[in-house]
């Protein structure tokens, strides 16, 4: 396991003092278009050259249009993703066929936050995470057990308190129930009745759950670098569990609007103190 992840991109490395911690929560915030996308694809394909496996991309988008993911990863890294679902049956098999793409909502132009919904469509949301918590659980636990060690979550809504959020919902048991779980209570909850079948299976193919890393990339309202280093940081859930906030906004002047990066917690290690200035290119974020 590498000492620090790489983000793929070189100037956000140097501002974290080398990259990102294994076994931790970055949270990157900022508006729309900013370039957190591109930061998480980015994330995701360094851990071709560090860990010989690629990350992979939970989209939270249900309306709206879609991230772009595939077109970006394809442009910026030559990556054709994949998309689908996991079979359990083949998941210890040695030929490992990732699935790079995973949207558990589909884009159905649903609302998802409560002060958007009547009772009914609440409860009718939370029945929607819950059946998606199976299929989330195995897409996870087939990933890990070969060898990928980096997830990245977008499509993520603003929101101003996150249990109010039906995506937050679903990312917070991702966070817990998964991603943070030894590997064999993973399986457990995956395989359920069948433990007893598979369990020298699941014993057979451990992972160490703390060399798992997760990028949430989060839309905020503020548009400005300036406006969201002085916002309140919300005492919540998804805040406390961070180690790394990183903020991309964007950053006026009297002729023009470019966009900006500044690191606002680096729990445990060296972060610089410097708002870098950057642009998006054909080839990716671009230090100016």
């Amino acid at each position: 396991m590498p000492d620090l992840y790489s983000t793929g991109v070189d100037f956000i490395d140097e501002l974290l003092g080398g990259g990102l911690q294994p076994g931790t929560l970055t949270v990157v915030r900022g508006a729309t278009g900013v370039g957190k996308t591109q930061l998480g694809l980015s994330f995701a394909n360094a851990g071709l050259a560090q860990e010989t496996k690629r990350g992979f991309v939970i989209d939270m988008g249900s309306r709206g249009d879609t991230q772009q993911h595939a077109p970006y990863a394809r442009r910026l890294f030559d990556w054709g993703m994949t998309t689908g679902q996991v079979d359990l049956g083949r998941v210890w098999e040695d030929d490992f066929q990732p699935v790079d793409y995973y949207n558990p909502f589909g884009y159905l132009g649903q609302r998802v936050l409560r002060d958007e919904m009547n009772d009914e469509q609440w409860r009718a949301w939370k029945l929607t995470v819950n059946e998606s918590l199976h299929a989330m659980l195995a897409h996870c636990y087939y990933h890990f057990v070969h060898g990928v060690r980096r997830q990245v979550v977008d499509g993520i809504e603003p929101f101003s308190v996150a249990r109010e959020s039906a995506q937050i919902d679903l990312f917070e048991y991702i966070l817990h129930q998964i991603v943070r779980k030894p590997h064999d209570w993973v399986a457990r909850d995956l395989f359920q009745g069948r433990w007893q079948q598979v369990k020298d299976a699941v014993m057979a193919h451990p992972y160490e759950a703390g060399g798992i890393a997760t990028l949430f990339l989060q839309t905020t309202p503020e548009t400005e670098l300036r406006q969201l280093i002085a916002a309140q940081t919300m005492e919540d859930d998804l805040t406390t569990n961070a180690t790394t906030i990183i903020l991309m906004g964007r950053l006026p002047s009297d002729d023009r609007v470019e966009r900006g990066v500044f690191i606002l917690k680096h729990r445990g290690a060296w972060c610089s103190d410097e708002i870098v200035r950057f642009t998006i290119t054909g080839e990716g974020l671009v230090r100016l």
